[in-house]
């Protein structure tokens, strides 16, 4: 009674309709790297050469948004004269950008 059963069901899928099954992930992933990944690490490139390129006399503005002049540079931090009497220190990291370059400085 049962083995008539077992008889009727479907013979099992060969595994041919794997790799076409994977095309849609490996789409997604292509998708993912050009328009999130590349960009980033394209970023970071730009950021760490800005980094690398600071000099004494720059005008920066850091990532908390305060302004100053770079009066010292060492490996990991820079001291930003904020104001007349006012010098802080800060990790070069937290520069995100020049605002303008004496020249000569």
């Amino acid at each position: 009674m049962f083995e008539s059963v077992l008889y009727a069901a479907a013979p099992a899928q060969t595994p041919s309709g794997a790799i076409g099954s994977l095309f849609p992930l490996f789409l997604i992933f292509l998708i993912f790297y050009f328009l999130l990944i590349r960009p980033q690490q394209k970023q970071m490139k730009e950021h760490q050469k800005m980094l690398k390129s600071l000099k004494k006399g720059d005008n920066v503005i850091t990532s908390g948004g305060i302004i100053g002049t770079i009066t010292e540079i060492g490996e990991k931090e820079i001291t930003l004269k904020i104001s007349e009497n006012c010098r802080a220190r800060f990790t070069k990291n937290s520069v995100t950008a020049v605002l303008n370059r004496k020249p000569n400085a």
